[in-house]
């Protein structure tokens, strides 16, 4: 295999990815076995991509992709990422900016959640420093199940700077704190808005934390004192989508 391509596996990444990006799927090798539903809307996705189908015996498949769930699947793609800039963006909106921003994040397994979340909110970009911060592995592309092929993932130099760059388009930049006075159901923001999510345990760095415009936590009524940061990200991000909606 070139390295100009990598393998991607599953129904959900290998669709997002012909939705999307189609001229990037190079070959698609199919288990000869499957037969369903879920493989017919691949071929004809595949189809109008004018993607290449290989249908193949299982055991080859399973020596592309041993140990993983790849459900009969698998494709060659581009393994050149987009050049991208939080301003294509941005730049690009008809609606109010809806941004996650991460910091810290260097669990794959979270990020791909994240990721996922993000994604059913309808965030138009997330964002996360090129320091400290995990990448797009095949972890957090499995993990994320397609969203890794829908949202823009874009990782800057200097976060405390872009977060500015943010609040200079009137974008607020709303943290989440324990130890935050507001919380999240009674805190006012407006519609144009990016969350900044902490790693978890160490939460956001302290120019991170001093950049933002506001401060919340999300109410705990249990035992536990903290969530994991992709389960608060869908906590405040679909808050803010029932407020868009409103």
């Amino acid at each position: 295999m070139s390295s100009n391509t990598r393998l991607i596996h599953g129904f959900h990444p290998i669709m997002a990815r012909l939705r999307h990006d189609p001229e990037s799927v190079k070959e698609i090798y199919l288990d000869n076995n499957r037969q369903d539903r879920r493989v017919k809307d691949l071929l004809r996705l595949a189809e109008q991509a004018n993607a290449r189908v290989v249908t193949v015996e299982q055991p080859r498949i399973e020596g592309m992709a041993p140990n993983a769930r790849h459900q009969g699947v698998i494709a060659r793609v581009d393994a050149r990422q987009k050049a991208l800039h939080l301003d294509d963006v941005l730049d690009t909106l008809e609606e109010p900016p809806f941004l996650l921003v991460l910091d810290g994040i260097t669990d794959p397994r979270n990020l791909g959640a994240c990721l996922r979340v993000a994604d059913a909110a309808g965030v138009h970009a997330v964002i996360a420093p090129k320091d400290r911060a995990v990448g797009l592995t095949d972890v957090a592309m499995k993990a994320a199940s397609g969203a890794a092929e829908t949202v823009p993932y874009i990782m800057v130099t200097n976060l405390a700077r872009t977060l500015r760059e943010l609040k200079e388009r009137d974008i607020w930049v709303v943290g989440t704190a324990g130890e935050a006075s507001e919380d999240l159901y009674t805190a006012q923001w407006p519609v144009g808005v990016a969350w900044v999510m902490g790693a978890e345990g160490d939460g956001m760095r302290r120019l991170t934390r001093e950049t933002c415009d506001a401060l919340v936590h999300i109410p705990m009524a249990g035992s536990v004192d903290s969530l994991n940061v992709s389960v608060a990200a869908g906590v405040c991000l679909f808050e803010a989508v029932r407020r868009r909606r409103a």
